[in-house]
């Protein structure tokens, strides 16, 4: 993207403020975040920072382009108050992308989830049936229903990018977000620390882990290529939680064990293997991971080193 102006709501969280920073190379960029999950300390100099809630009227929505990521982006923050979640990450969508319409934006490209597959070892397509078994994947699931209503009735372009777990690390914008960071950034910190990280569960789950680098790539080129619909943005593999435990245990010199602990999410509903079929992306934009698993824990791990 060249010479756009754009939001990016979310802004000063984690996937956000990458995808600012990325963009404002080329583009006036604004970032709007609440301060919930993202500290204006992520973003570089060049973009503008307003803080604000999703669900405020008068969002600077006359741009070019918004990147919806503004979310409450966990399991817990849902259950403990489903109401609030809904009005965050439906109420707050709809009120970002209906204001950008009245504003004359014609695309919104926003974030939903991978995690609405439930449990496949097999690679997931975007045509196969989905389930909300959450708070969090109603959310998104509405998201996308909604997207569709503005695509249908409004003409305006909707993109929703069901992220696999997306990673970067405490080095870079990750480490604000504590407990609620990808289990890569945690458990590196605590090997690289001498503590034992702790797995929920056997440690057989398995991730499709994508790297923010190639995640906000994908992000700017679904607006390039004016995409429409629902995508994946994942890499097509996947780990164990047992496997990244002992690869960040190689690459950090250690010989640390994970401590085993019980699930603190309930059997039915837990997600225990993902994997993404990217084919789509890369058909339509040419997308393809470009950070190997092996090539992002040495990014992750090379703070410590």
């Amino acid at each position: 993207m060249h010479g756009n102006r754009v939001l990016v709501t979310g802004g000063a969280g984690f996937i956000g403020s990458n995808l600012a920073n990325r963009l404002a190379a080329d583009n006036e960029v604004i970032a709007l975040d609440d301060g919930y999950l993202g500290t204006p300390e992520n973003l570089d100099d060049g973009v503008e920072f307003v803080e604000a809630s999703v669900l405020d009227d008068d969002l600077p929505t006359d741009v070019d382009v918004v990147f919806h990521l503004a979310a409450l982006s966990s399991y817990f923050m849902h259950e403990e108050d489903p109401a609030r979640g809904a009005r965050v990450n439906i109420e707050g969508f709809v009120n970002t992308a209906d204001q950008a319409r009245q504003d004359g934006c014609d695309h919104v490209v926003y974030a939903t989830t991978s995690s609405i597959y439930g449990d496949r070892t097999e690679p997931s397509p975007e045509d196969m049936e989905v389930t909300a078994r959450t708070g969090y994947e109603a959310s998104k699931l509405a998201r996308e229903r909604y997207a569709e209503y503005f695509n249908h009735h409004y003409g305006l372009t909707t993109c929703g990018l069901r992220f696999f777990s997306v990673y970067q690390g405490f080095g870079g914008a990750e480490e604000h977000k504590g407990e609620y960071a990808n289990l890569i950034a945690q458990f590196a910190d605590a090997i690289a620390n001498g503590e034992r990280p702790e797995i929920w569960g056997d440690g057989t789950q398995t991730r499709d882990f994508t790297h923010v680098d190639d995640i906000v790539r994908g992000i700017e080129l679904a607006a390039d290529h004016d995409l429409q619909g629902i995508y994946n943005l994942g890499t097509g593999e996947s780990y164990s939680l047992n496997e990244l435990v002992e690869r960040l245990n190689e690459e950090l010199g250690t010989d640390i064990e994970p401590r085993y602990e019980e699930n603190q999410i309930p059997e039915d509903v837990y997600v225990h293997d993902t994997m993404a079929d990217p084919s789509k992306m890369q058909a339509a934009t040419g997308w393809e991971p470009e950070i190997s698993f092996d090539e992002g824990l040495e990014h992750v791990c090379a703070q410590y080193q």
